[in-house]
């Protein structure tokens, strides 16, 4: 039977000796800290203690409790074993078991009980991570084959829950050889997510890898919390960051297009129909509808920013035919781009230290030491995995790196993980046809590493120490820089740029 807190019986369960299944609850209660309201209690015909079962049902439902009434030889109710969840467990079993003599020795006040137990999650959750009033508070989940490879993602998703505005209060890392296909995590680790979730106040799963549809259902109805992948997050932090109107088009378009295999519908049974007098059959399903509404928007979308594709072809023919190469910043997000545009062109581009600070590519004139002049542009900072929507709907923007005759690459030269961003932005510029444009590494916040150590990392990576936040090394990068462009043939633009007689060629 399941009691709900006045002790009326809600659901009658009929199983036999080895297993029985829990209908369908319906949705928690209101609250970070609150468990359903229902306690579970059954027979065990054999004396048996508590299964793995009933614990996992403990959890993964969060009930009350979970009580297990055995039987005597004379048919009168024996020994009863219970089971409650406990706050804050420190490593050890996340529930604490009891036992009594027979049902009579049960003298509590059940519902006082449980609203002190409520209370006590909820201090808990508060003292172990506070969030300020109004935050999202979130567990952050992921799978990998190593544990060094999770550990490194997990700390990534960090930094892009705090560039969201999202508190993360836990984490929870399974490593395996190839993730669930039906939950992603393990049965056993979705338990322990549950309950880390619960123990910590959690009202959001975010997972560090891209979830398939079905496995964001799955997910969210086994732990009745939101959920959301790494696409989502980014996605979400796109549509916040975006100011200008080109910004803005193609965030929603790459939004549309991730949500489009998502539009279940909401229930299993009849679906609504809308329809006039005359129409012919039931009309269309609401969910019919929005698909539909969804794939007309993503069209007008899609030429919309054709159009300002178009517009800045335009201004690009135009600004070629002033003669001025171009020369586009590139990077890993947070690898200093718009602190190095500022510092070279005394530009007033937004600077923050948090992922994808700048979504709108901003042009500047530079002006190099020998009276020769380039456009420098600013770009959006790359990611590992970036989404192929986001790569799709930003192509407008990102085709400016297209037409530069040099790309200067910014890696974070203090960051235990710059080997993966310089491979991950490599792929992305592969991916957009631009492996073969001339490229010049630039090591940023040189100034925060050893001499010895930069020197090495200069020497086996080919790269040019700077610090832009600093303005050091900048003479070295413009001469280099400079270099390049007369070697491809960028300066043959403009006269301007014409080798000095008697320079070399």
């Amino acid at each position: 039977m399941l009691l709900d807190r006045r002790g009326y019986v809600q659901w009658v369960v009929v199983g036999n000796d080895h297993r029985m299944y829990l209908p369908d609850l319906g949705r928690l209660r209101a609250g970070r800290a609150h468990f359903r309201g229902l306690r579970l209690v059954h027979v065990h015909l054999k004396d048996e203690p508590l299964s793995r079962d009933d614990l996992s049902d403990l959890g993964l439902l969060r009930l009350d409790y979970v009580a297990a009434l055995s039987i005597r030889p004379d048919g009168l109710p024996g020994r009863v074993r219970g089971a409650y969840l406990l706050p804050g467990a420190d490593g050890s079993e996340p529930w604490r078991l009891e036992e009594f003599a027979d049902p009579h020795a049960l003298e509590v006040d059940f519902l006082a009980f449980v609203t002190a137990l409520e209370a006590e999650f909820a201090a808990k959750a508060e003292e172990a991570a506070p969030v300020e009033e109004g935050r999202d508070r979130a567990l952050l989940v992921d799978v990998a084959k190593r544990a060094a490879d999770g550990d490194d993602n997990l700390q990534e998703m960090r930094e892009l829950c705090r560039t969201a505005g999202v508190s993360v209060v836990g984490q929870v890392l399974q490593v395996r050889p190839k993730p669930d296909p039906h939950y992603l995590v393990g049965k056993g680790k979705l338990e322990e997510l549950v309950l880390e979730a619960l123990q910590k106040g959690a009202d959001l799963v975010i997972f560090g890898r891209n979830l398939y549809p079905a496995q964001a259902r799955a997910i969210a109805e086994a732990t009745e919390l939101r959920v959301l992948d790494r696409t989502q997050l980014i996605l979400d932090i796109f549509a916040n960051r975006a100011l200008s109107g080109d910004g803005k088009l193609q965030v929603e378009l790459a939004q549309l297009k991730y949500r489009m295999p998502r539009l279940t519908a909401e229930d299993s049974g009849l679906s609504r129909l809308v329809g006039g007098i005359g129409g012919q059959g039931p009309g269309e399903t609401k969910l019919e509808i929005d698909r539909r509404r969804a794939r007309e928007r993503i069209k007008r979308l899609e030429h919309e920013i054709e159009s300002l594709s178009k517009r800045r072809a335009v201004r690009r023919s135009q600004r070629e035919a002033r003669g001025l190469p171009v020369v586009a910043l590139v990077g890993y997000t947070n690898a200093g781009k718009s602190t190095l545009l500022n510092a070279l062109t005394h530009a007033d581009v937004f600077v923050e230290d948090k992922l994808f600070a700048t979504l709108d590519p901003t042009s500047r004139r530079l002006r190099f030491p020998r009276d020769r002049e380039v456009i420098l542009i600013d770009t959006v900072g790359f990611i590992r995995d970036l989404p192929r929507d986001l790569i799709n709907a930003f192509r407008a923007t990102l085709e400016e790196l297209s037409h530069a005759d040099l790309l200067l690459h910014l890696v974070d030269a203090a960051d235990a993980r710059l080997d993966d961003h310089i491979a991950a932005v490599d792929h992305i510029l592969a991916e957009l046809g631009l492996a073969e444009t001339p490229r010049l590494l630039l090591l940023n916040k040189a100034d925060r590493l050893e001499p010895v150590r930069l020197r090495a990392l200069a020497r086996r990576l080919g790269g040019l120490p700077i610090s832009a936040r600093a303005e050091q090394g900048f003479e070295p990068m413009l001469s280099a820089a400079e270099e390049i462009l007369w070697r491809s043939g960028a300066a043959e633009k403009n006269a301007i740029f014409a080798p000095e007689p008697g320079a070399p060629a």
